[in-house]
């Protein structure tokens, strides 16, 4: 078996031939993705404009591995990066178009966010405290006065509407082109119903300026939504920044660049 690919943090995908995926979560907090994959992909692959993987069989833990694991069939495409996209604003509507077809399935009996999704999906108060200990220690690197401001504003913007679908991470990895355009999005182990806020994160971190327009233009919400899309994006670039600030100078420039473009998105808007 080939390794092909590691799908965000939680599992390896291998490559079994031509035609299939094994997916093998790594830790105990993954491990439940793969039920839940296997239940809920094939109610939502047909209302969906894009291909998602595909459950063929789910083994069992054995062998001295502790944990279920599945089969898949195999999905045709690259890890979407910008020179692979021929046009990024219209890659960028794609995106949107696959988050609002997501949201619109019905959400009846779905997985309620909390643990299995990592708590996207939920209010981000979860990581409050989180938050507030990685802006005490980039206090001197970035805008933490900023920042906080930008924080504050995620929690009072509070979700009142009906729980839909989201993916829980909308990231590149997660995005298979071909021909220069979507193929598929893979990688549905932090989804579930609840709040899809989490799932506009992107427009921080792989698009801006046009492609950003169209992504923000083409799947609309209200602007509580992208209040708490912002902390979102601002949470997870903190915790990572504050980790590799002085270990890993290229990580950490990453994760500066969505703190600023977080920033001046909330400036502008406010």
């Amino acid at each position: 078996m080939t390794p092909v690919e590691v799908d965000g943090w939680d599992n390896r995908t291998y490559h079994l031939g031509e035609e299939m995926t094994v997916r093998l979560p790594t830790a105990v907090g993954y491990a439940s993705a793969v039920d839940k994959e296997h239940r809920w992909l094939p109610i939502l692959a047909p209302s969906l404009p894009v291909a998602v993987p595909v459950p063929l069989a789910k083994g069992v833990p054995g062998a001295g591995y502790p944990f279920s694991w599945s089969i898949r069939r195999w999905l045709e495409g690259e890890t979407a990066t910008l020179d692979r996209i021929d046009a990024l604003a219209a890659f960028a509507a794609s995106v949107a178009e696959f988050i609002l077809a997501l949201q619109r399935i019905d959400a009846t009996d779905g997985p309620q966010a909390g643990a299995h999704s990592f708590y996207r999906g939920t209010p981000p108060a979860h990581y409050d405290n989180e938050t507030r200990r990685a802006l005490a220690a980039l206090d001197g690197h970035i805008d933490t006065g900023r920042a906080a401001a930008v924080w504050n504003t995620t929690l009072e913007a509070t979700w009142s509407g009906p729980p839909v679908w989201f993916h829980g991470d909308i990231a590149s990895g997660n995005l298979l082109v071909r021909e220069g355009k979507l193929a598929a999005v893979i990688d549905f182990g932090t989804s579930g119903v609840g709040d899809p806020a989490c799932d506009l994160v992107i427009a921080w971190t792989m698009f801006s300026g046009d492609s950003r327009e169209a992504f923000r233009s083409v799947v609309g919400q209200d602007p509580a939504m992208w209040a708490r899309a912002r902390g979102w994006a601002l949470w997870k670039a903190l915790i990572v920044l504050a980790e590799k600030i002085d270990t890993d100078e290229e990580q950490a420039a990453v994760h500066r660049r969505v703190i600023d473009e977080v920033l001046a998105d909330h400036k502008s808007i406010g």
